[in-house]
């Protein structure tokens, strides 16, 4: 982040003398919403706001068919894309149309839902809480796995008259997935195929940088974060996007910056839309997912937020200490797709995960693959959705 820094600066301070605006190009979908990307790219969208039983609103969206159908079927497959931590829709479609899984679906035939989890840019509102309030942001894993998955899935399936549906989650959207399904069977129901991009249950062997907030107590981290927002998309991130990661001369210290977070593979990445991905995300989550997500890390295991005392913990859980989720009770026929230079789903975690698929229906490693592959990745269509797309086709037609 500092190089991005440095370099901001010293476009404000040259700028105007070296003429840089001339070799920059910014693309649109920098600067649009989800709703404005899917639009600009042709295809129709719906949006719709779902309430969870907490009183959260989700604002989901919907690319009902692809450009080359003149009106929607009420039969169509359904696929719900859910998006990883810090991250929002828009990682489905900010890449060309031939390279977002998106839009890809939506040409193939399949009515597409794309979801947000509380808190980020695109679901930041509740029935009776302020996002300014410290109540708000009191949520984890627990809550988007109990509170949002269900709700959002429940109300597509109502939405669309489907009893099933596909389910796709990258990193985080398959952590609360995991977590939904082995513990609420009639939601698990719901699910054709639960197909798993970079998978985390556990983060013991994670080298991501942001592994260094674990050796940090709590009262460390809101000191240095609050006990709000995390990582919120600010005016300094879309002016980095769109003034700096636009310029050839910066293309390789912004896509290091990426790199830092997910592993290397720069052959992959579409480097003129470097200003996309970064305006886009990060979209922020709670402070307290994180402090989850650093508990999951310290204790090598997925199990509820321990809230600091047993007393605390004895209130929510009936027991002193959180309760471990076990997965090995989730049925839901899975797909997994894993990465071998993945630093955050790192493959010594994803060799523990293995075992506790109780109906793995497939898995493939892709050993050059980092952790944005499976959504940024310039070969994305041809390593994974192609075959996602295939055994959609053989569940339907078997």
């Amino acid at each position: 982040m500092w190089q991005l820094l440095a370099a901001a600066c010293w476009i404000l301070l040259l700028g105007p003398i070296c003429g840089c605006k001339k070799g920059s190009i910014t693309n649109p979908e920098a600067n649009m919403n989800v709703s404005q990307i899917i639009s600009y790219w042709g295809y129709p969208w719906e949006k719709y706001d779902v309430v969870t039983q907490d009183g959260y609103i989700l604002g989901i969206y919907r690319i009902p068919h692809g450009k080359g159908y003149q009106r929607k079927s009420d039969h169509k497959p359904v696929v719900y894309l859910q998006h990883g931590v810090i991250a929002s829709a828009t990682d489905w479609i900010c890449n060309l149309p031939n390279n977002s899984l998106a839009f890809l679906l939506a040409d193939s035939g399949y009515d597409v839902w794309l979801g947000n989890s509380r808190g980020n840019t695109w679901s930041r509102k509740h029935l009776k809480l302020s996002p300014k309030s410290s109540e708000y942001w009191a949520f984890g894993l627990d809550e988007l796995a109990k509170y949002d998955l269900p709700a959002t899935i429940n109300f597509i399936t109502e939405k669309t008259g489907q009893k099933q549906l596909y389910y796709v989650g990258h990193s985080q959207g398959t952590t609360i997935a995991f977590i939904a399904f082995s513990i609420n069977p009639e939601l698990a129901k719901r699910i054709k195929i639960f197909f798993a991009l970079a998978p985390v249950i556990t983060a013991k062997y994670s080298q991501n940088p942001m592994k260094k907030l674990t050796t940090l107590s709590r009262k460390a981290v809101k000191v240095l974060f609050g006990d709000k927002m995390f990582h919120p998309r600010t005016f300094l991130d879309q002016f980095i996007a769109t003034k700096v990661c636009n310029q050839k001369l910066f293309h390789r210290a912004c896509s290091n910056f990426l790199f830092s977070l997910a592993g290397f593979d720069a052959k992959n990445l579409n480097m003129s839309r470097l200003d996309v991905y970064f305006s886009q995300s990060p979209a922020g989550t709670s402070v307290q997912n994180m402090l989850h997500w650093a508990q999951v890390v310290n204790s090598g295991q997925l199990q509820a937020f321990d809230w600091g005392n047993p007393d605390q913990n004895i209130l929510r859980f009936h027991q002193p200490t959180p309760p471990l989720y076990d997965i090995t009770k989730m049925e839901v026929p899975t797909a997994m797709w894993s990465g071998g230079q993945d630093i955050v789903a790192d493959p010594r975690d994803i060799e523990i995960l293995l075992p506790k698929i109780a109906n793995l229906i497939y898995y493939k490693v892709i050993p050059y693959y980092n952790h944005v592959d499976f959504y940024l990745g310039l070969d994305a269509p041809q390593e994974i959705y192609q075959d996602m797309i295939r055994l959609m086709k053989e569940c339907s037609n078997g």
